[in-house]
């Protein structure tokens, strides 16, 4: 969806690590190991988004480290297009659909992290989910999205790895 609008892969690989998550924070150095790219073409990109006012560099010790801005106008916007381009929405509309009770849908692994790995893993926690329908769910979902889709089922979410909410009763994220 996206590859059409931004023609640069290492552009959209760096939107998607910055704006799926506000937490995700990252270095010219690491950024580069992570994704594969020279340094050069990812400080080229970095550049260009910073001067655009999309990400703000912060100072750490004695690196430059990078972050979304929050505070941009399109921040909100620029999001919610990642989480579509992942075909996110697609899977918080899906499971919600059909799956039960569902109190919680977690989004953990390397997209927590902003890694467009081409894995998604979620973890869906309440009670008494259909676990009929979650195995078809995989099926349907990832050749609607395109990508590895691993559902995990609990009743509660302990983890000190990096997670996002997509969805809560208590607070449902749009």
């Amino acid at each position: 969806m996206l590859e059409e609008l931004i023609t640069s892969k290492t552009r959209l690989r760096l939107l998607i690590k910055f704006f799926i998550s506000q937490a995700n924070r990252g270095y010219l150095n690491g950024l580069a190991t992570e994704m594969g790219e020279s340094t050069n073409s990812i400080r080229k990109e970095l550049n260009h988004l910073q001067g655009a006012g999309y990400l703000e560099k912060v100072k750490v010790d004695n690196k430059v480290e990078y972050k979304a801005n929050a505070k941009h106008p399109l921040y909100g916007v620029l999001r919610k297009v990642v989480l579509k381009h992942l075909g996110l929405e697609d899977v918080v509309e899906k499971v919600l659909e059909r799956m039960g009770s569902v109190k919680e849908i977690i989004l953990v692994g390397d997209y927590a992290k902003g890694i467009d790995s081409g894995k998604i893993e979620i973890f869906l926690i309440g009670e008494q989910l259909n676990m009929d329908y979650i195995a078809q769910l995989e099926e349907k979902i990832e050749k609607l999205i395109k990508r590895k889709i691993s559902f995990y089922l609990a009743s509660k979410f302990l983890s000190d790895q990096p997670s996002i909410i997509l969805f809560s009763e208590k607070n449902p994220v749009k």
